[in-house]
């Protein structure tokens, strides 16, 4: 291995990272989207790539095309010419210039998407899986089939449960708190549906996005609870964690947030505050995998399981990593953009997946350029 000496004057034994590159994709929804609070017809993804020794990797995150002038104009500088193998140095370079930008938000996402393909050129050029290079804790990771939009009628609700179980899934999760709270009648009678469509014995949950007041979320959960509704994510806003609190101590389903965690402090205060029965991170906005597995450390300090939220393909080396994983999210937008934009997917038959089962280094997956290209804006 070539010895380079980066930017800071120490030498490193790992190659240097040589090129970053950033593209932004925007793929239409199959179907009219939204929950609790917001509607969109199109997702937006935002790719990076770092090359060292002649070896790439790639990571992503969804969200604002902004993110890729911060990757372009802030953090590229701090990652080109330094040693691949230090993805933590990396992180902590990226998150101190940002700031005085921002940190949270747009910021973190794109320190996310550059620290994931650090990871995953890591694994690449030591010719390992991600997950047998972070140390596998299991084999298969859980997944819930996730989707049950507002936006869909009962027909589109039923057919998505039908094609989750279908693949043996037992596990699904459909949206709640539809208009910011104010169908709750429809709210009962989906979730009603989504019992009868996926059976007795699945475990049925319910996302409300924060849409509803802490006693409305409560009298929700006290309706659903005959249902078997085992799981309530964002009942209240998570930025109020006294409600969180209050919710998760008036109800038998486990109360579970934490998506909108851009940095390591939010998911301590979370956890401390005993807001939540099981932590959620996204290592496409919290600092990528490498605050991913420090949040899944506070969480399991405190008795908690972690749970990974949306981009499941970004998820499954580092949940099968920790002991603490509950599952990682099986989101129905994600997982139809992933398998359209990238080869080495996986496959959730019978409800779990298996990451480094194919031998591919890295977190396995690569551009399908020939239909990448059709979604390309920038």
């Amino acid at each position: 291995m070539t010895r380079n000496t980066p930017r800071d004057g120490t030498p490193r034994d790992g190659p240097a990272v040589e090129r970053l590159t950033v593209s932004v994709y925007r793929i239409p929804t199959d179907l009219p989207g939204g929950d609790a609070t917001l509607t969109w017809d199109a997702t937006t993804l935002v790719l990076v790539e770092v090359t060292a020794a002649g070896v790439t990797g790639l990571g992503y995150t969804y969200g604002s095309p902004a993110t890729a002038a911060v990757v372009e104009q802030t953090l590229s500088d701090l990652v080109v010419g330094q040693d691949a193998f230090d993805v933590p140095a990396a992180n902590d370079r990226m998150s101190r210039a940002l700031r005085n930008a921002g940190r949270p938000g747009v910021a973190a996402g794109s320190v996310s998407a550059v620290d994931t393909a650090l990871w995953d050129l890591k694994a690449r050029l030591l010719d390992l899986p991600l997950v047998r290079l972070l140390g596998a804790a299991r084999d298969e990771v859980a997944v819930y089939g996730s989707g049950g939009l507002t936006t869909y009628d009962d027909a589109q609700l039923e057919r998505q449960l039908r094609g989750w179980t279908g693949q043996g899934i037992d596990r699904v999760k459909i949206k709640v708190a539809e208009s910011w709270g104010r169908e709750e009648a429809r709210d009962l009678q989906r979730t009603a549906l989504a019992r009868r469509v996926v059976g007795d014995t699945a475990e049925l949950y319910v996302d409300a996005n924060g849409g509803y007041t802490r006693k409305q979320a409560v009298r929700v959960a006290a309706a659903t609870a005959g249902l078997g509704v085992t799981w309530l994510e964002e009942p209240v806003s998570s930025d109020d964690l006294s409600g969180l609190r209050d919710v998760r101590h008036a109800v038998t389903a486990d109360v579970a947030a934490g998506e909108y965690g851009y940095d390591l402090p939010y998911f301590a205060r979370m956890a401390t505050a005993g807001a939540v029965d099981c932590l959620q991170a996204d290592v496409s906005r919290c600092g990528g995998i490498t605050v991913w597995l420090r949040a899944a450390a506070v969480a399991e300090g405190l008795g908690l399981h972690i749970s990974g939220h949306c981009a499941p393909h970004l998820h499954a080396h580092v949940a099968a990593a920790v002991p603490n994983t509950r599952h990682l999210e099986w989101f129905h937008d994600h997982v139809r953009i992933e398998t359209m934009l990238f080869h080495g997917v996986l496959d959730p038959s019978g409800g779990t997946v298996a990451p480094g089962a194919s031998g591919e280094p890295g977190h396995g997956v690569t551009v399908n350029r020939t239909v990448a290209d059709r979604y390309r804006t920038a």
